[in-house]
C-alpha cells in the first residue's frame, strides 16, 4: 500500500491515490460519500421524542426536563462539510518498516479523504501535533489545497526523544480554535499520557468526531528471535529482552490486548466511532468496511 515518504512528492502521492484508491472508493460509495459522516449537520430543524436508536448526544436536556420525557434535536444536513484532521506526528507514529510506517498510512489517509471531500465542494484543514501544536493549515477547498496539505505533512520533522505525548494538548487546542461545527478526524496511535479521553468526549459533544487509530502488527506480539533490544519510540528508553522466553512473549501480548480493551472503552465513553488502520492493511477495504458498518447501524 505504501512507499517510503523519503522518495515521495505531493504530486506523486496524489496522482497515485487518485488512480489506485479514490476512484475505487467512489465505486464503493456510489456517490454516497456522506455515509462516512453519520447525521452530520448544523442547521437545527425540529424537536421530537427520543427513540431507542437515537444518538444520545442530540438529547435536548432542557426541553426533556420541561416535558418530563427525553427529546432530541434534529438537524438538516449541511450543503458544505468543513473537515479537520487532527494529526499526531509524535515519535511513536514513525514506528514500522521502512515502507510501511504509521506516518505513511497517516499521509495516505489524509490525502485520500481530503481529495474525496474537496472533489465534492467541501473544505478541509489540519492541525499538526508533535511535541505540541506545530502547524495549522486553514480549511479550504480545491486540488491545490490538498497538494499544499500533503506537502506540509511531508515537511513536518520526524521527532526523536520528546516527553511522553499528551494528546489532550492537541484535543483541547482544537476544541478552543475550531468554532463552527465540523467533521473531525483524530488520526493517532493514541499512545499518550492519560487524560485525553475527557478532551475527546468534549470535542465529540460539539463536532462529529471519528477516531482513526493507527497501529502496526509488531506492536501486538513479539517474534521468537532470541535476544533483542526494545526501544520506547517516545522517550528512547531501551530494554534488553529474551524473546525465546515464552512467558515473556505471552505477557507482552496480554499487555497489548489489555491496551486494546482500554482504548475501545475510552472511545465508547467518548461516543466516537473508530476506524482502525494497520500498516499492513488495504486502505480501500478498511475505509469501505467502515462505511458499510455505519450504513448498517443507521438502518
Amino acid at each position: 500500500m505504501n512507499t517510503s515518504t523519503s522518495v515521495r512528492t505531493p504530486e506523486r502521492i496524489l496522482h497515485r491515490l487518485d488512480w489506485q484508491v479514490i476512484r475505487r472508493l467512489d465505486g464503493y460509495l456510489q456517490g454516497d460519500y456522506r455515509s462516512l459522516f453519520r447525521g452530520f449537520g448544523v442547521d437545527f430543524a425540529d424537536l421530537r421524542e427520543y427513540q431507542p436508536q437515537d444518538d444520545i448526544r442530540y438529547i435536548d436536556w432542557n426541553v426533556s426536563a420541561r416535558m418530563d420525557a427525553p427529546y432530541v434535536r434534529e438537524y438538516m444536513e449541511d450543503r458544505e462539510i468543513i473537515a479537520w484532521f487532527l494529526l499526531d506526528l509524535s515519535p511513536s507514529v514513525d514506528f514500522g518498516t521502512l515502507d510501511a510506517q504509521k506516518r505513511t498510512v497517516l499521509i495516505d489517509f489524509v490525502g485520500t479523504l481530503s481529495r474525496l471531500l474537496t472533489r465534492h465542494g467541501n473544505r478541509v484543514g489540519a492541525v499538526m501535533f508533535g511535541s505540541g501544536i506545530q502547524h495549522t493549515v486553514p480549511a479550504r477547498g480545491g486540488r491545490m489545497h490538498v497538494l499544499r496539505l500533503i506537502n506540509d505533512l511531508l515537511k513536518q520533522p520526524h521527532l526523536s526523544r520528546v516527553p511522553m505525548t499528551d494528546l489532550s494538548v492537541l484535543l483541547k487546542g482544537s476544541l478552543n480554535t475550531i468554532k463552527k461545527r465540523s467533521l473531525i478526524f483524530v488520526v493517532s496511535d493514541f499512545i499518550s499520557t492519560p487524560g485525553w479521553e475527557r478532551s475527546l468526549s468534549l470535542l465529540s459533544q460539539r463536532h462529529e468526531v471519528i477516531a482513526i487509530r493507527l497501529w502496526d502488527p509488531r506492536e501486538m506480539s513479539l517474534p521468537d528471535v532470541g535476544y533483542m533490544v526494545l526501544e520506547d519510540m517516545e522517550t528512547g528508553e531501551q530494554i534488553y529482552v529474551d524473546t525465546h522466553d515464552k512467558k515473556f512473549r505471552q505477557r507482552f501480548m496480554q499487555a497489548a490486548k489489555q491496551r486494546e480493551l482500554d482504548l475501545a472503552a475510552s472511545f465508547k465513553r467518548a461516543g466516537v466511532d473508530v476506524l482502525q488502520l494497520s500498516t499492513e492493511a488495504d486502505l480501500i477495504h478498511a475505509i469501505a468496511g467502515f462505511v458499510m458498518l455505519r450504513r448498517q447501524r443507521r438502518k
